[in-house]
């Protein structure tokens, strides 16, 4: 065997092991996250983050939630305010990546009017609250405490929605997306003050 052949064989010997490791430890969603997170705040990727859907129909969205705090809530108590609902997993890489740009929009907002709910899809209360506390971020994050309604059992995450002060669904935007930009700000605002949105189905 020659030396380039034995250097090549150590290479990729070396790159299988930090990759297993990186699997066997769990820390390979938060690389891939960091790094779509670099992509996205470079503007490559620029999902749609304004309205996109109109949501026409008379359906009850209601269902309970569980926040990490303890406390349960029905959706149907969040009328009266917009509603900014992300759908997430400790395991999805791109919604790791899009949550600082959350944290910031979040802070930005006036919680009297708007509501976040960061709505994870695991299933061990434990590890998202292990995750959220050692990412330090602070918007509402919950688990589904009933049934959950079939338009929010979505196939691909992170999905976001926003509702209207009245429940209805004004924008859906699959796949991670920087949401802490002024348009998205302003729509939200307008939302607010209960201006029409005019958007398309896309």
């Amino acid at each position: 065997m020659t030396k380039a052949m034995k250097k090549e064989i150590r290479f990729w010997v070396i790159i299988t092991t930090i990759f297993l490791s990186l699997y066997l430890s769990g820390l390979h969603t938060e690389v891939a996250g960091f790094a779509q997170r670099i992509i996205l705040s470079t503007g490559l990727i620029a999902p749609e983050a304004e309205a996109n859907y109109i949501d026409n129909n008379e359906d009850d969205y209601d269902f309970k939630l569980k926040n990490i705090d303890g406390t349960f809530i029905s959706f149907n108590d969040l009328k009266g305010k917009v509603v900014f609902m992300n759908i997430w997993a400790t395991w999805c890489a791109p919604c790791i990546a899009e949550m600082p740009n959350i944290q910031k929009l979040y802070e930005k907002m006036d919680s009297s009017q708007v509501a976040f709910v960061m709505l994870s899809t695991d299933q061990s209360e434990e590890k998202v609250t292990k995750f959220i506390n050692r990412k330090g971020f602070t918007f509402p994050v919950y688990l589904a405490a009933s049934n959950v309604p079939s338009e929010f059992r979505v196939p691909s995450i992170p999905t976001t929605f926003v509702f209207s002060k009245e429940g209805k669904i004004v924008s859906k935007n699959v796949g991670m997306a920087n949401y802490d930009k002024k348009s998205f700000i302003k729509f939200l605002n307008e939302l607010i003050e209960g201006d029409t949105i005019e958007a398309s189905d896309k």
